[in-house]
């Protein structure tokens, strides 16, 4: 059994602080729809604008930010986008309490909090490069996932419940107060960073919003895993209020069964990501890729065939459970992967651009799979959405071009 990697003690503190905000947003998770539903009686077309309207705006809004953190010290920006999501998500409940709360103000906040996280993920996966030795990456990001599935796995239920318990902004501040708890826990990080510096470039030229695209287009094997990551994950995200929509309304699933069918598989990704580091080990990285890089994309089809009944909340599970386990094995590996081929100085443009690229087709793939659905039915759009991801592997680099070597960094 491989003994447990120790990464010193400022990734524990960084990995705490991230535990802090993930297991915050995991009890927070839907609380914008569902203040909106309970607190404001908004309706559908309402709901669907701030679940995709406020993440569109957050994405322009953290485009510009990217040039100009690129050259600036990467802890200070997390530290303030911690802040900005803290101070943003916190004057949700103030509103509330005073009767001030209205639909606008739920979609800037969404909007606000969309462009810190995009923020604040660009430079974490920079200052994470700069903390951890290079070998220890695959380790680092494998934690950082296993963290993130396992909030998702208890976080909501428990949402849902205190939510139900003591109204509905009682998760919102939770989430606002672990923002601030991860900015602290980010503060106490003894890491001297070094000043970052442009090198034969002004990053404040119009161009540099761009560059970040540049970089993985022009990288044959990073264009590949970027085309399928933003074509797999808008996919995927698109099935999530189709399949709402089949087992709450069509086939009549309990709301309990319904959460179980998304919670319980969530699990599999402790599992996923505890087999990264073995994984590549044994089998080497391009295998793990086209490999893990399939088997997360080809299940998705058998949702269009769910049934009623304990069959039918089964046949979810397992399906969930098949792509949670492969996507959080291939998510490290992918992290890591793109952290080693992206020089320094192009770091925080590249994170923004796959963020931003990534969030674009998941709000695409939603929309149009609603439009489908509406025309349609939820079972056509999501066998629709099943049979594009099966073509989605021909995306993945087809020739061994996913070997460690660094892109090369700008000499002094």
């Amino acid at each position: 059994m491989v003994g447990r990697r120790r990464l010193g003690p400022d990734f524990g503190r960084l990995w705490a602080a991230n535990a802090v905000s993930a297991y915050g947003s995991g009890l927070g998770f839907g609380a914008l729809p569902l203040i909106a539903v309970l607190a404001l009686h908004a309706g559908p077309a309402e709901v669907s604008a701030l679940s995709a309207v406020g993440p569109a705006v957050g994405a322009l809004i953290a485009l510009p930010i990217a040039p100009w953190m690129e050259f600036r010290r990467k802890r200070p920006v997390m530290i303030a986008m911690d802040l900005v999501r803290f101070a943003a998500m916190a004057t949700i409940p103030v509103a509330y309490a005073v009767g001030l709360l209205g639909f606008a103000h739920l979609l800037v906040v969404s909007a606000v909090v969309a462009a810190a996280k995009i923020a604040f993920n660009a430079a974490g996966g920079a200052f994470l490069k700069a903390l951890v030795a290079p070998d220890d990456l695959l380790v680092a990001n494998a934690r950082f996932e296993s963290t993130h599935w396992s909030s998702v796995a208890v976080g909501p239920p428990l949402g849902g419940a205190a939510m139900g318990l003591f109204g509905p902004v009682t998760t919102v501040t939770a989430d606002a107060l672990s923002y601030l708890l991860s900015a602290l826990g980010i503060t106490a990080i003894r890491h001297r960073e070094e000043d970052p510096r442009p090198v034969g470039e002004n990053p404040s030229r119009a161009g540099g919003l761009l560059d970040g695209w540049r970089h993985i287009l022009g990288d044959p094997a990073l264009r590949a895993l970027y085309l399928n990551q933003i074509m797999v994950s808008g996919l995927i995200m698109a099935t999530e209020p189709l399949l709402a929509v089949l087992l709450l309304r069509r086939l009549g699933f309990p709301p309990w069964q319904y959460g179980l069918a998304f919670a319980l598989p969530c699990l599999g990704g402790l599992v996923g990501s505890r087999l990264a580091r073995r994984t590549v080990a044994r089998f080497g990285r391009p295998a793990v890729f086209r490999t893990a890089g399939t088997l997360r994309a080809v299940w998705l089809i058998g949702l269009a065939f769910v049934r009623p009944g304990v069959i039918g909340l089964v046949t979810v599970i397992a399906i969930e459970l098949a792509i949670i386990v492969n996507m959080s094995l291939y998510i490290p590996v992918l992290a890591t992967y793109r952290l080693e081929r992206t020089p320094r100085h192009l770091l925080a443009r590249t994170l923004t651009a796959w963020s931003i690229g990534q969030q674009a087709s998941i709000a695409l793939c939603t929309a149009l799979g609603g439009v489908l659905a509406d025309a349609t039915g939820p079972r056509t759009a999501l066998t629709a959405a099943g049979l594009l991801a099966l073509a989605t592997p021909l995306l993945l680099p087809r020739r061994d071009r996913t070997t460690p070597c660094p892109a090369p960094e700008p000499s002094a």
